[in-house]
């Protein structure tokens, strides 16, 4: 049998070339995108399917500037301002929604900006998505991260002032299972103040075990909102299950986690109805958990291998910043982060208007942060990136410039007693 988190070899056996090209070019030879796998927990589709309903009815060639006027003036945004804030008529006002964003962030979270890392413990993956750098059939430099060296690169990261840290693995439960992220949630816990995943979804006891070892919150994209996008995109493992994914947040509030960050990736299918699914699935599941946290991450498509296979369609800062500025009218209590796949310039403006967290000292590596940190190779073993990054500030460097533009970068407001 083939096995799948390294089938990634240098020269791949020709009978895992004939099942690549055949999934590639034969959709009758892919699983059903929309059919549970077993072992998935399934839970109440209402939500999903509140927040397709709405997408589905979505047509946002008709709105008007008047639709856009009447969204601005209104205190309380409505789903339908909503709307109407994402079409293409809200592009010339986007001055007067920029100053409505920023007073609405000002309004709940003040000048402060949060700051935080991510830490890739592993890259081994089992999804064969086109779009992805740690897909199962790309050629790269596959690494697991054992407890030494997990402790070490939390060591190095703490040191340098960082209290939050944001975990991430390739979607492999053989060679990343619920165990192993579990034991590494327990040694972050020993080094940082606030704990989030971002890795493969999983069952709400696994959720609720996560939380039991020390983790605080859980990101997870869910890529395109487009059920048809998304088949054509994630051709093989756990993660083609559009509903699966789509329900993973509610499973972690479930499990008790205490807050969820939700994203698509804008470039894949078409943004402005992402961006409106992105959005919705947030609102509804505030009102069903009013106690939740709930942040929204905005990112764009960038460079990866294969980029070429799947046709990403262009999100310029423009269309980007309107969005940004949609989601803080929209959810004013809500968190937005802005990640280092955008350039430093778009990221310091835009938390002066909308965003509320950015992450600093990034490596999508695995296992490079003393060199890249420190400046020492220590002669560690180091795995190869998920994606490039546009803006490569050091936590020092992002906390001078945060400060330099009149905000204050807050490292954490949790304190456990």
């Amino acid at each position: 049998m083939e096995n799948q988190f390294l089938i990634d070899s240098e020269y791949l056996s020709p009978e895992a070339l004939a099942r690549k090209h055949r999934l590639e070019n034969d959709p009758t030879s892919r699983t059903d995108h929309m059919a549970y796998q077993p072992g998935m927990e399934q839970i109440s589709p209402e939500i999903r399917n509140k927040v397709m309903e709405q997408v589905g009815a979505y047509d946002y060639t008709t709105y008007t500037a008047r639709d856009v006027r009447e969204a601005l003036e209104h205190e309380t945004c409505s789903v339908e301002d909503f709307k109407a804030l994402l079409s293409p008529a809200a592009a010339p006002f986007l001055e007067e929604m920029a100053g409505k964003a920023q007073r609405e962030t000002q309004k709940h979270f003040g000048n402060t900006v949060y700051l935080f890392t991510p830490l890739y413990i592993a890259n081994y993956c089992e999804n064969y998505c086109v779009y992805c750098g740690f897909n199962c059939y790309n050629h790269i430099k596959r690494m697991q991260l054992n407890k030494e060296q997990i402790e070490h690169e939390m060591k190095v990261i703490a040191d340098s002032g960082m209290e939050e840290i944001l975990m991430l693995t390739g979607e492999s439960r053989a060679k990343s299972s619920v165990e192993y992220i579990g034991e590494a949630v327990k040694i972050a816990r020993k080094y940082f103040r606030m704990i989030g995943l971002e890795i493969y979804p999983v069952n709400t006891d696994e959720y609720r075990y996560l939380r039991d070892c020390g983790a605080d919150y859980v990101t997870v994209f869910q890529e395109t909102y487009d059920a048809d996008k998304y088949e054509t995109l994630h051709l093989k493992g756990h993660k083609r299950v559009w509903p699966y994914r789509f329900e993973a947040q509610e499973r972690a509030l479930m499990g008790g986690m205490r807050g969820v960050g939700f994203s698509a990736l804008l470039g894949l299918a078409d943004f402005r109805k992402d961006a409106l699914a992105t959005a919705l699935h947030v609102y509804y599941l505030q009102r069903k958990y009013p106690h939740a946290e709930m942040s929204l991450s905005c990112p764009r498509l960038r460079p990866i291998v294969n980029n070429d296979k799947i046709n990403p369609l262009d999100v310029h800062e423009k269309e980007l910043c309107q969005i940004l500025c949609a989601y803080r009218i929209f959810l004013p209590f809500a968190g937005i982060t802005v990640s280092s796949r955008e350039s430093a310039s778009f990221r310091d403006g835009i938390v002066k208007i909308a965003a509320t967290k950015v992450s600093a000292g990034v490596s999508t590596g695995i296992g490079d942060h003393e060199s890249k940190y420190t400046g020492q190779d220590a002669g560690a073993d180091e795995g190869d990136e998920q994606f490039e990054i546009n803006d490569g500030r050091s936590f020092a460097a992002m906390y001078e410039d945060m400060s330099q533009e009149g905000l204050q970068p807050v490292l954490n407001d949790y304190l456990y007693v």
